[in-house]
């Protein structure tokens, strides 16, 4: 499932087509995604502006001029593709819809932004905008880990007292909004954290080696357009290439990478997921 860098990268290549334009018309291709698409929805997003393009965790946020905001959640192979757009790279020709094209948003300058999903696993809402934080699933979301408020001291407040495995804290949306199995892997392997160790035990030298990981290694995942393992494109249809930065993710058996150590990634198996780590530097 695309993780923060994946949907902050998708993000940042619809903002050109997207932000301050109008969509001229959307057309919905199905009755549902992983649910139903909300009542009228061709109706009530036809027409609006797209006053503002955000994040949160992993969802995609509109702000619409209507009141209403557009939240859209990739799931596991959701892409949104940009055919004729003006700004920049992001040009193509127009094509006929492709197969799993099951909503297009044709823009008032001739942009046609098009979410295409093999799986349908994705979803798409529309919320109130002034009550959108407080409605799930955007409800209870932890701390943005690249935002100014997330540091040592409010990861340790979210962590206090609990005893699973930090692993799995950090992929539990309430702790940190947007982390993943892929990047709390290779965050905790910066941090030399064993991913077993628990969560609330952790001291605070570790806790702001943590942080500090996290952040380098999001923000490198952003600048490499994410990570393209199977499904994940750019909005301009390019693969994400921080995949060929992995320090453990999906290398299991290799020799560790930190300069010194003489360890081997190992995988196990944490809340069902594939974790990657060296036990000789991660403790």
């Amino acid at each position: 499932m695309p993780e923060l860098p994946e949907v902050e990268t998708v993000r940042r290549g619809l903002a050109p087509a997207m932000e301050g334009r109008r969509i001229a018309r959307a057309r919905q291709m199905r009755p549902d995604l992983r649910r139903p698409f909300p009542p009228d929805f061709e109706l009530r997003v036809s027409g609006t502006r797209v006053l503002r393009l955000r994040r949160r965790g992993k969802c995609l946020l509109l702000d619409l001029d209507s009141g209403q905001t557009l939240l859209i959640h990739l799931g596991m192979s959701g892409r949104m593709l940009i055919e004729d757009a003006a700004p920049g790279a992001f040009h193509h020709q127009r094509a006929a819809p492709r197969r799993h094209d099951h909503v297009v948003f044709e823009m008032e300058h001739g942009a046609r932004i098009a979410f295409n999903d093999a799986r349908r696993f994705g979803a798409m809402d529309l919320l109130p905008t002034d009550r959108a934080e407080s409605l799930p699933p955007l409800a209870g979301l932890g701390p943005e880990p690249l935002d100014d408020s997330f540091d040592a001291a409010a990861l340790r407040a979210r962590l206090a007292g609990r005893r699973t495995p930090i692993k799995t804290a950090l992929m539990d949306q309430r702790v940190v909004a947007g982390l993943g199995n892929i990047y709390a892997s290779e965050a905790l392997w910066r941090a030399g954290i064993a991913p077993s160790r628990p969560a609330g035990r952790i001291g605070a030298a570790r806790l702001e080696r943590l942080t500090q990981a996290i952040r380098d290694t999001l923000r490198e995942a952003i600048a490499a357009g994410g990570s393209s393992l199977r499904d994940h494109r750019q909005a301009n249809g390019e693969l994400g290439y921080f995949q060929h930065a992995f320090a453990v993710y999906g290398r299991e058996g290799l020799p560790c990478l930190r300069p010194g150590c003489a360890g081997t990634i190992r995988r196990t198996v944490q809340g069902g997921r594939s974790s990657f780590h060296c036990p000789a530097c991660q403790r």
